[in-house]
């Protein structure tokens, strides 16, 4: 079953229509999950680009490095287990600030004027 039962039908000239297309293809989203984010009070990022990808490859592979050299170290009872812990700690939060930068969408910002919606004030 749906999640959504109601139908909202809005009709755009070609320009409006033209960049309703074409920012959704740029955030790699459908027209309607779109404009769902734009509803709730999100901006959506662009896609990122190919060398972002490229990049966290090479970010993971670096943790499975860190695994490795833990895993040795267990091994081995060789290791200061608190520098390890902070290196994988700043290995994390790399990855999930970069992740945040370059997809998760951006709250909009209220400046409290709607004249752009054609009223005074909020409802």
């Amino acid at each position: 079953m749906r999640k959504r039962s109601i139908r909202v039908q809005v009709w755009l000239n070609e320009e409006e229509n033209t960049r309703l297309h074409a920012s959704a293809k740029k955030a790699g989203l459908s027209r309607e999950s779109y404009l769902r984010t734009l509803i709730n009070d999100y901006v959506p990022k662009e896609l990122p680009p190919l060398d972002y990808y490229a990049m966290m490859r090479e970010l993971f592979a670096i943790a499975r490095n860190l695994n490795q050299i833990a895993a040795k170290a267990n091994a081995t009872r060789r290791i200061d287990r608190t520098v390890f812990q902070y290196e994988a700690n700043r290995l994390r939060k790399a990855v999930l600030d970069i992740q945040a930068a370059v997809t998760a969408p951006e709250r909009r910002n209220d400046n409290g004027n709607y004249g752009d919606m054609g009223c005074e004030r909020p409802p």
